[in-house]
């Protein structure tokens, strides 16, 4: 898998929730600004309510917008097998019989994409699993407690 082309998948989802939070901003601005949202009594909050959201937008969509900037430079490199896993890797993970992939970027964690007709799942290296698989090598097992039980965890391959 090219993981030049992965990365250009990150950044176009992450384009996509931009323009989508955008849109949603200048909403919640207009109505913050709006004249209806004026208060009629110290008790309506309408419009501070709204300026409060269209702030908090505002500041997600830097957020998204420093991803894209990191994510445009972020240097990446193959790994052999038996290279330790670090930041861009793409690690197969078997956990309990279930094959996954993930990809280890420096943000947005949770994020999915579909690549090559693969769903891949990015980690950061401080999720809890990024910190399991942060040093280990493709053939590595472990155990550790998901969601209460013990899954038991094998890195299939690393790229």
């Amino acid at each position: 898998m090219q993981k030049a082309q992965l990365l250009q998948q990150i950044i176009a989802s992450l384009s996509d929730s931009l323009a989508l939070l955008e849109k949603a901003a200048r909403a919640s601005h207009a109505e913050a600004t709006h004249e209806s949202s004026k208060a009629e009594s110290k008790y309506d909050t309408r419009g501070l309510e709204a300026a409060y959201l269209a702030g908090g937008q505002a500041r997600q969509a830097k957020e998204i917008l420093d991803s894209m900037k990191l994510y445009r430079a972020l240097p990446v490199r193959d790994f052999a097998s038996e290279e330790s896993i670090d930041l861009t890797a793409l690690v197969e993970l078997d956990v309990d019989g279930t094959r996954a992939l993930y990809f280890i970027g420096p943000r947005n964690g949770g994020l999915e994409i579909e690549c090559q007709r693969r769903e891949i799942t990015v980690i950061t290296p401080q999720s809890p699993l990024g910190q399991h698989l942060m040093g280990k090598k493709a053939g590595q097992r472990w155990t550790a407690k998901l969601g209460g039980s013990l899954a038991k965890y094998h890195i299939v391959a690393v790229s």
